[in-house]
């Protein structure tokens, strides 16, 4: 026995073996390899983003108090509970005072260096306390864009010097700027936001989800459950697993020659674009949904049968409830990759410059990627690091997204 077994152990089958391990090496270290690139790469992408990011949070402003007891602005206190309490602020000659009041500050060069609308901060300010106008307060009021380059050490080099005085005296300095959460576009990068985008993409994706969530999960489980297995069940199967594959501009085309054919008046709203994003959603939930539906047991459906349960019973009662988390995740990642979509909303108009944040699913509206995409073509240093600002939002909202799915998994996954 023991000399049979010395002589399966030839030279030529120990080189086989040789060869075996080597390739089995081989195998795992460019696998090994394949993931420390992946690695590599997200951490090059994250640690340029961030820092690009963090000048994005940030903004150059001008420091100015103002002493509302002494100014003489008169208005009645009933108008700063009006829509229009800004603009009765400018006719009482808030402007005018905030100018006086920078001049006084920073001097007659460096008050001219304000930007444009930064009395409207400090109109802001006082429709939110009014009782602001019978005290000082000073505020940190946005400078132009071309004196925070200068701070920078960039632009027109007659600035540099006025903004390193300013800067010395503590007078001028980049801060972080909580508005740029809770502002809209601009074409000042000192005085642009994320908001309307933010508020845009979260109107499409309830519009994508309404839509998308109940015809893709009922699609599903009729394939599931009901359809008969022929040619036709085969054909629709195939077109839903190509849909999944295309391209997501076929689908923003789709979208502008059907739906914006129909509904001509809400060009760039989260209606259309919510709708068309349900399109491409759809394949994903369906395809989710059935392989969730094919993993519960057919025990689970044999037994509600065997106690008297009707067929619809068996599947919205037994099958439906056991294959949700499978569904829900499949939807939330289906829901991500929506949100990060930019080519089918750039077909259907919304990439427009929309100063003011939606009102509506109706409103004219754009959403976060194409935001990004529209300041990504800025020259301006600005513009530059506010794009970076916004992409971490967005990676941060995708990662919340992803992270839910992975929760919804774990908590309500089950095991036979």
């Amino acid at each position: 026995m023991s000399e049979a077994t010395h002589s399966t152990r030839t030279a030529r089958f120990e080189a086989r073996i040789k060869k075996r391990y080597a390739a089995e090496k081989r195998f795992k270290f460019i696998g090994l390899g394949a993931i420390v690139f992946s690695v590599t790469v997200l951490a090059i992408l994250l640690v340029s983003m961030t820092m690009n990011g963090i000048g994005g949070f940030q903004r150059a402003e001008l420091t100015v108090p103002v002493d509302f007891r002494t100014a003489g602005l008169t208005i009645d206190a009933e108008r700063l509970e009006d829509a229009d309490a800004v603009q009765a602020l400018e006719t009482a000659g808030l402007p005018m005072l905030v100018e006086s009041a920078a001049e006084e500050a920073l001097g007659a060069e460096g008050a001219q260096q304000l930007g444009g609308d930064a009395w409207r901060e400090v109109a802001q300010a006082i429709v939110a306390d009014p009782a602001l106008l019978q005290s000082e307060k000073t505020f940190h009021l946005p400078a132009n864009n071309a004196f925070a380059a200068a701070l920078r050490g960039e632009g027109r080099e007659e600035l540099r010097p006025l903004a390193k005085q300013l800067h010395d005296k503590g007078l001028f300095e980049r801060r972080f700027d909580p508005g740029f959460l809770a502002r809209s576009d601009a074409t000042d990068p000192q005085v642009v936001g994320i908001w309307g985008a933010l508020k845009g993409s979260i109107l499409t994706m309830l519009i994508t989800l309404a839509l998308a969530f109940p015809i893709g999960v009922l699609a599903a489980l009729y394939l599931e459950e009901y359809a008969p297995k022929n040619r036709w069940t085969d054909l629709i199967e195939v077109s839903i697993n190509n849909l999944a594959a295309v391209p997501s501009i076929i689908f923003g085309l789709l979208g502008l020659a059907v739906f914006l054919w129909i509904f001509p008046y809400y060009r760039s709203a989260p209606l259309i674009g919510g709708m068309t994003l349900a399109l491409m959603t759809m394949p994903v939930i369906v395809i989710s949904g059935r392989n969730a539906i094919k993993a519960v047991p057919p025990s689970i459906r044999d037994g509600a049968l065997a106690i008297g349960a009707s067929p619809v019973q068996v599947v919205f009662h037994h099958v439906l409830p056991l294959a949700l988390p499978g569904i829900m995740t499949g939807t939330i990642i289906g829901m991500a990759r929506a949100l990060g979509e930019t080519a089918p909303l750039l077909m259907i108009g919304m990439r427009a410059f929309v100063a003011t944040p939606p009102d509506g699913f109706t409103s004219p509206a754009t959403v976060l990627p194409v935001q990004i995409f529209l300041w990504s073509d800025e020259i301006d240093r600005g513009f530059i690091e506010r794009t970076s600002a916004a992409i971490i939002i967005l990676l941060i909202f995708l990662l919340v997204m992803n992270g839910l799915a992975i929760y919804l998994r774990n908590r309500f996954e089950k095991k036979w």
